[in-house]
């Protein structure tokens, strides 16, 4: 997998002055869009869009500083629609215009080229399997929230203990079916986007029957419907939340490139609990996803 996804990196270069067509993209990584865009945004840490923009204002920095061309020619060479989107554009990236950067030969920015390589260092054993699920609900609370890649999100335990003690357990008492028990549901607003602070959707909820999440019982509660498919189901023990943010990038960076499934449109379902051999927190992932081709 990863050789296709760096073979899609060099296309990029070899068209930053034209729009990038991200079907083209996918194609030539053996893949979807929607799985290019979530993995790249998993593995780069930034969405592919803003890679692309990064790295062409990287090269139009060199050719404002050649002097070459005007400003105007070099914004309708990189796609912009008139100078002053050009400039900017040039200025979120640079921390300057491209006027002064010409004239005072300010420094600017740079993004250099990516490329992604597996690494074999036999830390750990990724403990996974694959289960298909008909289509179920989620039922509980549910908040928009910024995403925290790091740590425990305070927006999230804030928005647990508001939460009372009888709606609790009215959510809980909704669980009947695998994963049991209450839940973590995440569900970015941007899928290919997982930068810090990006805003996404938390539920704290249960997994039950979409006939039970429509009854009374779960009256007033929020509800996600999902439909029939594969989830992709990874296990870790250790100290919370390291241990299972380590597993994310696992999962991206090893688990998928190494086996063929690819991911598909839908949320993360986390369970945390204590585990049984005293080894900290036990931690079920699952994750959605299709086999590839």
């Amino acid at each position: 997998m990863l050789e296709p996804l760096n073979e899609s990196l060099e296309y990029v270069e070899a068209h930053l002055r034209e729009p990038i067509d991200v079907a083209e993209l996918a194609r030539i990584a053996l893949t979807s869009e929607y799985h290019l865009r979530r993995m790249f945004s998993a593995l780069a840490g930034m969405p592919l869009s803003e890679y692309v923009r990064r790295r062409r204002l990287t090269v139009a920095g060199a050719e404002v500083v050649a002097g070459q061309r005007t400003l105007l020619e070099l914004a309708v060479r990189y796609g912009y629609g008139s100078g002053e989107a050009f400039a900017r554009a040039f200025r979120a990236m640079h921390g300057v215009g491209p006027g002064e950067a010409r004239r005072d030969g300010l420094a600017l920015r740079s993004q250099p080229r990516m490329s992604f390589r597996l690494v074999v260092d036999g830390r750990s054993s990724m403990q996974y399997r694959i289960v298909t699920k008909d289509r179920f609900a989620v039922v509980g609370r549910m908040a928009t929230v910024p995403q925290i890649n790091e740590g425990v999100n305070p927006h999230i335990m804030e928005m647990i203990k508001a939460i009372d003690p009888d709606s609790m357990a009215r959510i809980a008492s909704l669980s009947d079916q695998e994963p049991s028990g209450i839940v973590s549901v995440t569900r970015p607003h941007d899928e290919e986007n997982h930068e810090e602070g990006s805003p996404l959707d938390y539920y704290h909820a249960v997994v039950a029957s979409p006939e039970r999440a429509s009854g009374e019982e779960a009256a007033g509660l929020d509800v996600l419907t999902l439909e029939s498919g594969l989830w992709a189901v990874f296990t870790s023990v250790g100290e919370f939340p390291a241990a299972l943010q380590r597993m994310w990038g696992d999962v991206y960076s090893e688990w998928f490139p190494s086996n063929p499934y690819r991911h598909r449109p839908g949320p993360t379902l986390l369970k945390v609990g204590a585990d049984p051999a005293g080894q900290g927190a036990l931690a079920e992932l699952w994750v959605a996803v299709e086999p590839e081709g």
